[in-house]
């Protein structure tokens, strides 16, 4: 048990992530469309993809998302955006691969914590719908994340005008 509970902390499972509207930046990235289920044997190949991408040095960046449906709500399909946050829209893309232009200078619900990437976005999601709700804040259907280090993952979701 003890082995178990240090292996959680190691991870940043007692991490809890800060939370704060701020206004975004741009983000820029290189990925591809999925639509269907968490359970779709494409939408995992598509983060190993990405993954793969990163590890060969095909690609400079890291792991980034966008989801245009609450990726933590129990409905089947999604919509989303995998791939990687990129700094030159220039580069050649991998086959597949096509940019996605994330706008700044917009008003966003920002989380972020100190986690693995496996344990993190369900801290992030969790947290920021609370701080939302008990700021009395409408989000918009649109999740950003992405994980900047090893042990760091980012969530913004823009605020309704």
């Amino acid at each position: 048990m003890a082995i178990m509970v240090g292996i959680y902390a190691y991870v940043g499972g007692f991490s809890e992530p800060k939370v704060l509207v701020a206004t975004s930046e741009p983000l820029l990235l290189a990925g591809q469309p999925f639509k269907g289920t968490v359970k779709d044997e494409a939408f995992g190949n598509a983060f190993q993809k990405a993954a793969k991408l990163l590890a060969e040095n095909k690609l400079q960046g890291v792991l980034g998302n966008v989801y245009y449906s609450n990726p933590e709500s129990k409905t089947d399909t999604i919509r989303a955006f995998i791939g990687v946050v990129i700094q030159d829209s220039t580069i050649s893309l991998p086959e597949g691969y096509e940019l996605l232009r994330v706008p700044g200078g917009r008003q966003v619900v920002h989380s972020e914590i100190n986690a693995h990437y496996m344990i993190a976005p369900g801290k992030l999601y969790t947290n920021l719908f609370a701080y939302a709700e008990e700021n009395k804040l409408k989000l918009e259907e649109f999740y950003v994340e992405w994980f900047p280090a090893d042990r760091k993952a980012v969530l913004e979701v823009p605020l309704k005008e």
